[in-house]
């Protein structure tokens, strides 16, 4: 008989979770090939994935909140320090002081790097939309933030999958599989800790909500200018 497993990640968190990982692949490959349009409207995207992330993370379900995961210094070193013996340690029923503190950076560093790209530019074919708006020493300083902070990307990235890999090898826990169903078995999930639905309502108001603060900001741009074509 298989073990029961409770509830502990609710679908829109899997689903920002996945759509997130997808949107920032394809913001890289197009930017590679130089299709911009294509990159700016992906951009536009992963904005309103970070606005419904930034609310879900104090309206959502309990473990997609902030204030579940977000732990203070001592307590992620002392964690950090847990790791380095070769005894098992004990799963948690949501993201562990190290992963919190992944979710932070990656918020930061994507809102960084989409922010930057509203200003961004190549002096010469494209201009993020913002970009009028600003002197054009300002969005050469904001261009090369976009192309640097994006380096910063790549090791969080990196970091992410050598850890995931890290704990399912020497930790024996499987980080991947509860991100995608939602579930970690009872013996890790007190009943208490278990969350009752995914609050799918509440979620589709916020993505509304979010997605019209990104039509709004696209709307709102100024008009760009005519040396670009």
């Amino acid at each position: 008989m298989a073990e029961p497993k409770r509830l502990v990640w609710d679908l829109p968190l899997r689903l920002f979770h996945w759509l997130f990982a997808a949107g920032i692949i394809a913001s890289w490959i197009t930017a590679e090939l130089e299709e911009m349009e294509l990159h700016f409207w992906l951009g536009y995207a992963i904005i309103a994935l970070l606005l419904f992330r930034i609310v879900w993370g104090f309206i959502g379900p309990r473990h997609a909140r902030f204030s579940s995961f977000l732990q203070r210094p001592p307590a992620i070193w002392r964690y950090a320090r847990s790791l380095m013996g070769r005894a098992p340690i004990t799963a948690t029923a949501g993201h562990n002081p190290l992963g919190g503190l992944m979710v932070l950076a990656m918020i930061l560093l994507v809102g960084l790097q989409a922010g930057t790209g509203l200003f961004a530019t190549d002096d010469v074919i494209w201009a993020g939309p913002y970009n009028p708006a600003v002197s054009g020493a300002t969005a050469e300083r904001l261009t090369s933030i976009h192309h640097a902070n994006f380096d910063w990307i790549l090791a969080a990235i990196v970091l992410h999958i050598l850890a995931i890999a890290f704990y399912a090898v020497v930790k024996k826990q499987n980080l991947v599989v509860p991100m995608i169903t939602g579930r970690k078995l009872a013996n890790v999930v007190p009943e208490h800790e278990a969350i009752g639905s995914s609050q799918l309502w509440k979620a589709l108001i916020v993505l509304a909500l979010s997605s019209g603060a990104v039509w709004w900001l696209i709307r709102s741009a100024p008009p760009p200018p005519d040396l670009f074509f």
